[in-house]
C-alpha cells in the first residue's frame, strides 16, 4: 500500500515539474498564514519534512509538529524537547532529533505516534550525548543524525560515529553525496564514516556554510551566511556573481532549497525569502511587509506541488510560487480602496477613493532586482476614481468630480459632470457613459482624443450601467431602483422615450437589477437569476438555460469580458471565469480565484486584460496579476489520495477509536456504534476542496460533495462496513477512493458467548419448564380432586343444610300448627268462658224470676246460695290459669315479659292485657273480667297510664308488637 503511494506521489511530483509555470517578478504569490494560534505550538520552527502520505512534519520549539491539510496536532518530546531536525524514510518512520536526544516516531495499534529513541544504541564511550542534533538524512538503509560535536550513523540496528577534529557546523546531503563544514578548516566530504578536505574550501571564508545546493553538470552552489554564494565544479570553488548577492550578505543567508530544477529559495536571518534563479536572476522577494509572518526563516521545504514551505522564527508560512495569481498589497494604507486598475503605456494605474495613483511596470524581458513599484498620485485626481477605461488608444478616468484623459503621469479634463461611472463605445466615434446624473456623450477630435459632446436631454436618472442593444436601444440600470429603456433620437441629443420596468415587467424585483452584455445579448443580472428581455410582449423571462449552466453563480451581480468569449462572473465577492467558447456548452471555473473571493470592493470588482493571457484585477488594498495559461496547467495535477485521519466514539462522549486509517481489521464495539470519521486532503494549495463519501452497508448512494472533513454514523447496526472517501477539486480534478474496512461488533447479548449461554438457557428453561408443567399439572389433577371433595362436601352440606331447612320449616310449620292450634284452643277457651260466664249470668237473671211449686217466688236464702254458687263460677281462677298457661304458651311467655318491663301491672291488668292482644271486644272482656262495660274503659285507660303510652300509640298495637 505505501509503495504504491509513493509510486504516486512521485508520478504527482514528475506531472508538477514538468508543467511547473514560470516565477513572475511582479508582485509576490499567494502566502498562506499558519500562525501559533492556529496550530497550538511554540513559536520557532526549526525543519521541514513530508512524509509518504503527505502529511508535513515541523521540528517546533513545543514538539513534534504535523500537518495534513486539514488538522494539526502536536506530539511532546521526552522531557519537552525542541525538536531541531525531522526526516521522513517514507516507510511509515519519522525521525527527529533534539538536544541529547534522538530517534524516531512511529504510529502505534492506535494510530498515535509514538516516539522510540535511539540514544541507548550509542556506545559508552560516546555517551551521554550532550549535544543538539540539528540535520538527519536517511540513506540506502541508514539514517544520519548531525550534531556539532558528532555524526551518528544508525544501521542495521547499531550506531556509528563519526567524530571531527573540529566542530562541525552543519551536514548536507546533495545528489548523494555528504558535506559537513568543520569550523575555521573548510569543507570536508563525508564517505564510509571517513571525512575528506575539500580542497580551496578555505576560499568560502568562516561566515558559515548553510546550504549547498545541486546544479546542473555536476556542479553544487555554496551559500555561506555573509559571505555570498560560491560554485563548485568539483575541482575548485570559485564566488558566484549573481544579483542576489550583496542582499545575501546584507541579510544573512540561513538555509536554501532548489525547485522545479531552475530556481533557488533562500530564506535569510533579516529579510525573509528570497528566490533566483539558475542564471543569478532574482526573480521574487518574499518579506513579512509581502505577506510573511516573520522575516526571520529558520527552515525552507518544498514539497511536490511546488508549495514553497518557510519555518519561520514565528510561525509557518506556505508559499505558492508556482501559483498563477500574484499579489500586491498596499500595507501601508498609501493609497486606501483600489476601485479600478489598468496597464498602459508601462505604468500601472490604480484608481482609488483617494485618487488615481501610477507606477512603472517593468515589461518581462527587463531584468532588475526585486520587482518593486512606487505608487505616486497624480496631481488633482484626489477623490474617488470610479472607472479606468482604455478606448482606441486612450486612457480615459471616470472620476467623482468629472471625467479626465490620462497622460502619463498627468491629467487633462474632459468634462465637469461628475460620477463618471461606466464608459461604453456607441460606435467607432463616439462614446456614451453613464453618470449621477444621467447620459453623457464623446466624440473624436481630430487628434483622436475624446472630447465632450453633449448630455442626453430628457433623461436624467443615475446611471451605473449601460449597454445598447442590436436595434440601437440604450439599457441603463439605476443606481438603486429598476431598469430603463431609452429609446434615441437620430441625431442621439434626445431621449425619444423612456420606459421603466420593474417588477410589474415580470423582472424579480426593483432593486439590485443590472444590465449587461453576454456574448451580443443583453441580460439583466438580478439576486434571482439572469433574465432577458422580450420586445414582442414586453416583458421579461428568466433565462433559464444560462442561470442551470451558471449554477451558484447565476446569482451573479457583475459580468466583465475576459478574451474572446470568456467572461468574469461576479457573484457577490465570489470571481469565476466562465468559457462560452463551444456552443450549448459551458465551462465554468470558480476554485481557482477562490483566493479572491470577498477581496475585491462589493459592486466594484474589475478586471482588465493585459494581453491574451494576463489579468489585472483589483483588490481592496491593492491588485492581483493573473496569468490564465498558468492557471490552465494546474488543471493537469493529480490529485493524492485522502487521508482518513481518526475514528471517534460519539456515543456518550468523544473518545479516539483509532488514529490510523490504514490499519487492518478494526473492531469497534457496539457500545460505540456511534462513530465520527474525520478525513483530510495532503493537498496544500489555496483550492476548494469538496469531499464524498460513501459508507458501504448503510449508504445507498455516494453523498452529495461538501467542504465538510468529517462525518458521523449513529445507531450502526453489528456487521461489516466499509467507509470509501474521495475529494475532488476546481470541479474537475478527483482524487482516487480510499477505503477503511471496520466492523461493529455483536452486542454482548449477541455475542458468541451469550449465544452460548441463550442454548443452555434455553435448554434449562425447557427443562424447568417441563418440570414446572409436570408439576403443574399434578398441582392441577390435586386441586381439581380437592375442589371435587370440596364441592361433595359442600353439596352435602348444603344438602344437609337444605334438609335441616325442610326440618326446620316442618317444625316452624307444626309450631305454626300448633301455636294455630293453642290459638284456637286460647280462643275456644276464652270463648267457653265467656259462654259459661254469659250462661250463669243468665241463669242468675232466671233465678230471679224463678217462683217454686206454689207459684211464689224462690227464699232469698236460697236466691242467695244459687248465686254464690253461679258467681264462684264466673270468678273462678281455675278457669284464669288455665288461660294463662294456654296464652304463655300461645305467646311466648308474654306475662313475663309484660311484667318485667312493668312490675307494677297487677292480675287484672294481666288479664285486660291479655284479652286486647287477643283483640278481644270491649263486651268479650267485660263478660270475662265480670264487669261493665265502662268498667273495660275505665281500665284500658288506666292501663295506658301504667304502661306510659304515648297519647297516639294504639294500645292494642303496643301488646301485640311485645
Amino acid at each position: 500500500m505505501r509503495k504504491a503511494l509513493l509510486l504516486f506521489i512521485s508520478l504527482i511530483a514528475f506531472t508538477v515539474c514538468t508543467h511547473a509555470a514560470d516565477i513572475k517578478s511582479i508582485g509576490v504569490p499567494y502566502v498562506q498564514n499558519y500562525t501559533k494560534a492556529l496550530y497550538q505550538s511554540g513559536n520557532q520552527n526549526w525543519s521541514i519534512t513530508r512524509d509518504e502520505h503527505g502529511i508535513m512534519y515541523f521540528g517546533n520549539s513545543d514538539g513534534l509538529l504535523t500537518f495534513d491539510g486539514k488538522y494539526w496536532q502536536s506530539y511532546r518530546m521526552p522531557n519537552g524537547l525542541i525538536v531541531r531536525s525531522v526526516a521522513a524514510d517514507g516507510k511509515g518512520k519519522m525521525y527527529s532529533g533534539g538536544f541529547g536526544e534522538f530517534g524516531y516516531w512511529e504510529n502505534n495499534k492506535n494510530g498515535s505516534l509514538k516516539y522510540h529513541s535511539l540514544t541507548q544504541l550509542v556506545p559508552k564511550k560516546y555517551q551521554p550525548v550532550n549535544e543538539e542534533v540539528w540535520k538527519i538524512y536517511i540513506d540506502k538503509g541508514q539514517v544520519i543524525f548531525q550534531s556539532f560535536g558528532s555524526i551518528y550513523i544508525y544501521s542495521n540496528g547499531k550506531i556509528t560515529v563519526v567524530k571531527g577534529l573540529y566542530p562541525f557546523l552543519f551536514l548536507y546531503k546533495v545528489s548523494g553525496r555528504y558535506f559537513v563544514e568543520q569550523v575555521n578548516k573548510g569543507l570536508f566530504e563525508l564517505k564510509d564514516s571517513k571525512l575528506t578536505y575539500i580542497e580551496g574550501s578555505d576560499k568560502i571564508g568562516n561566515s558559515g556554510v548553510l546550504s549547498i545546493l545541486p546544479l546542473p553538470h555536476s556542479k553544487f552552489l555554496i551559500g555561506t551566511a555573509r559571505n555570498g554564494l560560491f560554485m563548485y565544479d568539483g575541482k575548485q570553488i570559485t564566488a558566484w556573481a549573481n544579483q542576489a548577492d550583496d542582499f545575501l550578505k546584507t541579510y544573512q543567508l540561513n538555509n536554501g532549497v532548489m525547485f522545479s530544477g531552475k530556481y533557488i529559495a533562500y530564506g535569510t536571518i533579516l529579510n525573509g525569502v528570497i528566490i533566483i534563479d539558475t542564471a543569478g536572476n532574482v526573480v521574487q522577494h518574499i518579506n513579512k511587509s509581502s505577506g510573511l509572518q516573520n522575516n526571520t526563516v529558520l527552515s525552507l521545504f518544498i514539497d511536490n506541488e511546488q508549495n514553497l514551505w518557510a519555518g519561520l522564527d514565528n510561525g509557518i508560512d506556505r508559499i505558492e510560487v508556482n501559483s498563477p495569481l500574484y499579489f500586491y498589497f498596499d500595507k501601508s494604507g498609501r493609497f486606501g480602496t483600489v476601485y479600478s486598475s489598468i496597464i498602459f503605456n508601462n505604468k500601472i494605474y490604480l484608481g482609488t477613493n483617494q485618487g488615481l495613483f501610477y507606477s512603472d511596470w517593468v515589461e518581462n524581458g527587463n531584468k532588475r532586482l526585486f520587482q518593486s513599484f512606487d505608487f505616486n498620485l497624480i496631481p488633482g485626481s484626489q477623490g474617488q476614481v470610479w472607472e479606468l477605461s482604455l478606448q482606441d488608444g486612450r486612457l480615459l478616468c471616470g472620476h467623482n468630480s468629472g471625467t479626465f484623459q490620462v497622460n502619463g503621469n498627468t491629467l487633462s479634463k474632459i468634462t465637469g459632470i461628475s460620477g463618471g461611472w461606466t464608459l461604453k463605445k456607441l460606435n467607432a466615434n463616439q462614446l456614451i457613459q453613464g453618470t449621477y446624473t444621467g447620459l453623457v456623450f464623446y466624440k473624436k477630435d481630430n487628434a483622436g482624443n475624446w472630447a465632450f459632446d453633449h448630455k442626453l436631454e430628457g433623461f436624467g436618472e443615475p446611471s451605473r450601467y449601460v449597454e445598447q442593444d442590436n436595434k440601437g436601444e440604450v439599457w441603463v440600470s439605476h443606481a438603486y431602483k429598476g431598469i430603463y429603456r431609452v429609446t434615441l433620437t437620430a441625431d442621439l441629443k434626445k431621449a425619444a422615450a423612456v420606459k421603466y420596468y420593474d417588477k410589474k415587467a415580470g423582472l424579480p424585483g426593483s432593486y439590485n437589477i443590472n444590465v449587461f452584455n453576454l456574448d451580443n445579448r443583453i441580460v439583466f443580472s438580478s439576486d434571482s437569476g439572469f433574465y432577458v428581455y422580450d420586445d414582442i410582449s414586453d416583458r421579461f423571462s428568466k433565462y433559464q438555460q444560462l442561470n442551470k449552466m451558471l449554477g451558484t453563480f447565476s446569482s451573479s451581480n457583475k459580468i466583465i469580458p475576459a478574451l474572446g468569449k470568456k467572461y468574469w462572473f461576479i457573484n457577490h465577492g465570489r470571481v469565476a471565469l466562465a468559457d462560452f467558447s463551444t456552443a450549448g456548452k459551458l465551462s465554468i471555473d470558480s476554485n481557482r480565484f477562490s483566493i479572491l473571493d470577498g477581496r475585491m470592493v462589493k459592486g466594484y470588482e474589475n478586471i482588465s486584460r493585459i494581453n491574451s493571457a494576463i489579468y489585472l484585477i483589483s483588490v481592496d488594498d491593492g491588485f492581483v496579476i493573473l496569468n490564465d495559461e498558468d492557471a490552465l496547467l494546474r488543471n493537469d495535477i493529480k490529485l493524492p489520495p485522502v487521508l482518513i485521519r481518526r475514528i471517534e466514539n460519539i456515543t456518550d462522549r468523544v473518545t479516539p477509536i483509532t488514529d490510523d486509517g490504514d490499519q487492518k481489521d478494526i473492531e469497534i464495539s457496539y457500545a460505540q456504534n456511534n462513530i465520527r470519521i474525520s478525513y483530510s486532503l495532503p493537498f496544500y494549495r489555496q483550492e476548494k476542496v469538496k469531499f464524498q463519501y460513501y459508507l458501504e452497508g448503510y449508504s445507498k448512494q455516494w453523498s452529495d460533495w461538501s467542504t465538510q472533513t468529517q462525518k458521523e454514523f449513529t445507531n450502526l447496526n453489528q456487521g461489516s462496513y466499509t467507509f470509501k472517501v474521495r475529494a475532488k477539486i476546481n470541479e474537475e480534478n478527483v482524487s482516487p477512493e480510499t477505503t477503511l474496512a471496520f466492523t461493529i461488533l455483536a452486542p454482548w447479548y449477541a455475542g458468541k458467548i451469550a449465544v452460548f449461554c441463550y442454548i443452555v438457557l434455553i435448554i434449562v428453561a425447557y427443562l424447568l419448564a417441563t418440570k414446572y408443567y409436570q408439576l403443574k399439572l399434578k398441582r392441577h389433577q390435586h386441586n381439581i380432586h380437592e375442589k371435587l371433595h370440596k364441592e361433595k362436601e359442600e353439596f352435602l352440606k348444603q344438602e344437609a343444610i337444605i334438609n335441616e331447612q325442610e326440618i326446620v320449616k316442618i317444625k316452624n310449620e307444626q309450631l305454626q300448627a300448633d301455636l294455630a292450634s293453642k290459638s284456637r284452643e286460647l280462643a275456644n277457651s276464652a270463648m267457653n268462658i265467656v259462654y259459661k260466664n254469659e250462661l250463669l249470668q243468665k241463669i242468675s237473671d232466671e233465678i230471679a224470676h224463678l217462683k217454686d211449686s206454689h207459684g211464689k217466688p224462690l227464699a232469698e236464702e236460697q236466691l242467695r246460695r244459687i248465686q254464690k254458687v253461679i258467681d264462684e263460677g264466673m270468678t273462678d281462677d281455675r278457669d284464669w290459669n288455665i288461660f294463662e298457661s294456654s296464652f304463655n304458651e300461645a305467646h311466648e311467655n308474654f306475662f313475663k315479659k309484660l311484667k318485667s318491663d312493668h312490675p307494677d301491672l297487677v292480675p287484672n291488668d294481666l288479664k285486660l292485657c291479655a284479652y286486647l292482644r287477643m283483640n278481644m271486644s270491649s263486651k268479650e272482656m267485660a263478660s270475662l273480667l265480670n264487669i261493665s262495660l265502662r268498667g273495660v274503659e275505665i281500665r284500658r285507660y288506666r292501663l295506658r297510664k301504667k304502661l306510659n303510652l304515648e297519647h297516639d300509640k294504639n294500645l292494642v298495637e303496643f301488646l301485640i308488637e311485645l
